[in-house]
């Protein structure tokens, strides 16, 4: 529609076809651009849209993390797998922030979940030995070995 015609009242295309912003991609660039206050705002505006989304979810929880808000989290990490429970990202991330808080059979019921079905990929088998390896710290130092995770490659864990 030209101008003129919209000038004397008329509606334009874009008028007729109200365009949804994808709030999941731009938290994701704003992530990438080190503005987690800033893509948290935008994973909560992607979740208004969906309520039920994991992939949300999950995101939502990375970025939690990093901002150091783990109870935000740890939130976010079992509603997603409330919704989808075999997404092997949450069960990683969750076992982790479970061992900082020091919940260590928590922690191995995750890890254990993570395995059960680990993703499929090269980059994945890093995560894959991590999680074994401090599975396998839990169940043989009493707790004492277990290690950190980081989280950096968790959205690549889901298959």
């Amino acid at each position: 529609m030209s101008w003129w015609s919209r000038l004397l009242g008329g509606k334009s295309e874009s008028d007729l076809k109200p365009q949804r912003l994808d709030y999941l991609n731009e938290a994701l660039a704003l992530e990438r651009q080190g503005d987690y206050d800033a893509a948290l705002t935008s994973y909560r505006l992607a979740l208004r849209d969906q309520p039920n989304d994991h992939r949300v979810l999950q995101n939502m929880a990375i970025a939690f993390t990093k901002t150091g808000r783990v109870e935000e989290a740890v939130r976010c990490y079992r509603r997603a797998l409330e919704l989808k429970p075999s997404l092997s990202g949450a069960h990683y991330g969750l076992a982790f922030l479970l061992i900082k808080r020091g919940d260590y059979p928590g922690a191995e019921k995750h890890l254990e979940s993570f395995l059960e079905t680990p993703p499929k990929s090269a980059e994945a088998e890093r995560w894959v030995r991590h999680a074994r390896q401090t599975l396998e710290e839990i169940r043989s130092s009493g707790n004492d070995g277990a290690r950190d995770g980081d989280d950096a490659s968790l959205r690549e864990l889901e298959p």
